[in-house]
């Protein structure tokens, strides 16, 4: 249900944030110059960055001990060009001291959380789209271009046009076999992929605050998907909880004004939502999964930094203990990080998904970029965890991707066909 737009006096999370870090009154469409808590890049985007850097003249970064690198979207390299590109990287960190996380850490978003280098009421940036993941720890997190990120290694600041917010309470208690991956497909969905196009998405309700962190950040993670420039929440318990000795950086926890404007208020029930899926070639293309079940799959992927975390592969091992990968059907597992593998490893959970037959990858995006470790063959159908299926996502323009949660791409692997995961779940 849309409400409509509310106009009033306070501040969002987002003009909070960005009125912080700049010193000045952020309020929406005004340019404000802030100072950076923390900047991200990985292996398809930090080679510009340090060629611009250079460009630039630059022989010094304003803050290195703010600076991450990761090599995650070709991990490992799977040719001689990308590895000079992963050597760049490596060189570019030493000479300056930045972090660098090289292959086999994981993806870029769980790296820069499981390191502590986001906390709530931060201003963070990465020259990766996804970035807006962050904002379920209460962070103003948003990708920026890699020239961009070259400039604000180098000045240690950005220039932001302080978004417009849109607010969106999601209530009900979902049932069996659906999760926050079907709770965000629904919101993309609703709001459409261009609904929330540079505007801050904060997110709140009673079904936000009973899930757990894995499932808000599968939530902010596909804020992106709508057009958001990021997709906020407030802190609680349990982000504190994931925090704690993970950082010694100040937490600001924020919360938006009861008088706060927003340029749109959206409600969502999801107390009767049934597993969505999306259907190729857009992401808002979305369906419960009895329209499409039945479709014939020849690849599933879970991970990438939508579902690779650990609830996920509980939620995929849960539907696949005891059962096997149809035949000629392709399961690819992708932890997040490598501290998500090592956890899912003591838990069990490797040995059930390799047992029934899924492939698991070296932590890091794998099949989602397209460029290696599971592109799928002409007219062959993907169902992935993945945020995106457009044409050509996965490396194949003649292939088509299907969006799921954990649980569906398992059962449907299992099946060789799109399935309904609650016949699979106790």
């Amino acid at each position: 249900m849309i409400i409509g737009r509310k106009k009033g006096v306070g501040k969002t999370i987002s003009e909070k944030i960005l009125g912080s870090h700049s010193g000045t009154d952020a309020s929406a469409g005004r340019i404000v110059i802030a100072e950076l808590d923390y900047m991200m890049a990985q292996d398809g985007t930090a080679p510009i960055s340090v060629r611009a850097f250079e460009g630039m003249g630059g022989d010094r970064l304003k803050h290195p001990d703010r600076v991450s690198f990761c090599i995650d979207h070709n991990a490992p390299s799977p040719s001689w060009s990308v590895s000079q590109l992963h050597s760049l990287m490596r060189d570019f960190a030493g000479k300056y001291g930045v972090e660098m996380n090289d292959v086999g850490e994981g993806v870029c978003h769980q790296v820069m959380l499981d390191r502590g280098h986001v906390v709530p009421g931060s201003l963070v940036v990465g020259a990766d789209s996804h970035t807006c993941t962050y904002g379920a720890m209460n962070s103003f997190a948003t990708g920026v271009g890699s020239t961009d990120l070259a400039a604000a290694m180098l000045s240690g600041s950005l220039w932001f046009r302080v978004p417009e917010t849109m607010k969106v309470k999601v209530s009900g208690k979902p049932g069996k076999g659906v999760f926050a991956k079907d709770v965000a497909l629904f919101m993309v969905g609703t709001v459409t992929a261009d609904g929330a196009t540079y505007r801050a998405l904060e997110t709140g309700g009673d079904t936000i605050k009973d899930l757990d962190l894995d499932g808000r950040l599968t939530i902010s993670n596909m804020a992106v998907e709508m057009g958001a420039k990021a997709g906020l929440m407030e802190a609680d318990e349990k982000v504190m909880g994931f925090l704690k000795g993970r950082t010694n950086a100040k937490m600001a926890p924020v919360t938006a004004d009861a008088d706060a404007t927003y340029v749109e208020e959206l409600e969502l029930d999801v107390e009767k939502l049934v597993p969505q899926v999306a259907k190729p070639h857009r992401v808002d293309n979305v369906c419960a999964v009895e329209e499409v079940e039945g479709i014939t799959v020849a690849e599933g992927l879970v991970g990438t930094c939508t579902n690779g975390r650990l609830s996920d592969l509980r939620a995929a091992a849960e539907v696949l203990k005891g059962k096997k990968v149809a035949q000629g059907v392709r399961l690819i597992v992708a932890p997040a990080s490598r501290e998500v593998m090592l956890a899912a490893v003591r838990e069990g959970l490797m040995e059930v998904l390799i047992e029934a037959g899924g492939s698991v990858m070296c932590p890091g995006c794998a099949s989602c970029v397209g460029t290696h470790q599971g592109v799928p063959g002409d007219g062959e159908n993907v169902i992935s965890t993945a945020n995106r299926n457009f044409r050509g996502r996965m490396g194949n323009p003649e292939a088509s991707v299907y969006l799921a949660s954990p649980a569906t791409v398992a059962a449907s692997c299992i099946e060789g066909k799109i399935t309904d995961p609650r016949r699979y779940i106790s």
